[in-house]
C-alpha cells in the first residue's frame, strides 16, 4: 500500500494504491483523520498544480500519525 497526500485550502486529499492498483482517493477536512472506507474510486484528486504535495506514506497509520504530529 502507499498513499500520496495533498492539501488544497482546508481539504486534505490522499490517493491510495494497493499492490500497484489504484484504490481511490479520499478527501477530508484538515481537522479529520483518514479511514479505509473514505477511499472511493469515483473521487478525483486535484491536479498537481492546484494542490500542495505533502508526501508519500506507507500506510494509513503513518499518514494519520503525520497529520496528528503536524497539529501539535
Amino acid at each position: 500500500m502507499g498513499y500520496a497526500l495533498y492539501r488544497k485550502d482546508q481539504v486534505l486529499w490522499a490517493a491510495g494504491t494497493h499492490e500497484y492498483r489504484p484504490m481511490g482517493v479520499a478527501a477530508i477536512a484538515v481537522t479529520d483523520l483518514f479511514r479505509p472506507r473514505d477511499f472511493k474510486p469515483a473521487i478525483k484528486a486535484p491536479r498537481e498544480k492546484e494542490a500542495e504535495f505533502l508526501g508519500f506514506f506507507a500506510s494509513i497509520v503513518d499518514l494519520n500519525y503525520y497529520l496528528m504530529r503536524q497539529r501539535g
